[in-house]
């Protein structure tokens, strides 16, 4: 008789980061399900002070209208010399409306003329789930730390990577493979943090 796997609410609308995640517990005997567009969910209001807050908000609203495992995550690019800016406000830098690209060569554009070594930044992920069954929460950081690049290269990724520039590796996020990203991004790390979490709490 087959073992029921645990299901993993993926509290996120962005079918980049559903697809990063899915693919990156694929070998946990686990299952994870993207949340359903049908859903008529009321929105989160991401309005705490930080990464954690709005991660474990997502994750703890969705948990209660589900009544479900949900994992919801919180991610942004810090830049130094615009004092952390975008920040927790990554996504809506610009305006809701605002493209991928249109926000990347907004902030380009702020940066311009600034030289490189003042061009230090970080991408931030944290992860947050929350079990309403088992009383549980969990919280994950994890950061990568790089360069704004003065113009986007690279065709792969999502967001801000086509100017987030690695110098150990002499290219921007944008120009690695999703299993190579995994390896090096901040969202990889968080999530490697998360899988030692699942693994010890739903796999015993």
């Amino acid at each position: 008789m087959n073992k029921v796997k645990t299901k993993i609410i993926i509290g996120s609308g962005n079918q980049h980061k559903i697809s990063e995640i899915k693919n990156y517990f694929s070998d946990l005997e686990l299952e994870f399900v993207g949340l359903d567009p049908k859903l008529d969910l009321p929105e989160v209001i991401e309005d705490g002070k930080s990464y954690q807050e709005n991660a474990l908000k997502k994750a703890r609203q969705r948990a209660q209208e589900l009544k479900q495992i949900v994992l919801a995550d919180d991610s942004g690019l810090s830049v130094d010399y615009l004092a952390g800016a975008p920040g927790i406000y990554s996504a809506r830098f610009g305006g809701e409306d605002l493209s991928d690209r249109g926000k990347y060569l907004k902030l380009l554009k702020m940066l311009s003329g600034v030289p490189t070594e003042q061009r230090t930044a970080a991408f931030i992920s944290v992860l947050a789930l929350v079990d309403p069954i088992n009383k549980i929460e969990i919280v994950v950081e994890g950061r990568c730390e790089g360069l704004i690049a003065e113009q986007p290269v690279g065709e792969n990724g999502f967001g801000y990577d086509p100017i987030f520039y690695l110098p150990e590796y002499d290219k921007t996020m944008a120009q690695f493979s999703q299993s190579e990203k995994a390896e090096v991004s901040h969202r990889g790390r968080s999530l490697l943090k998360m899988k030692e979490e699942l693994k010890a709490r739903y796999m015993e």
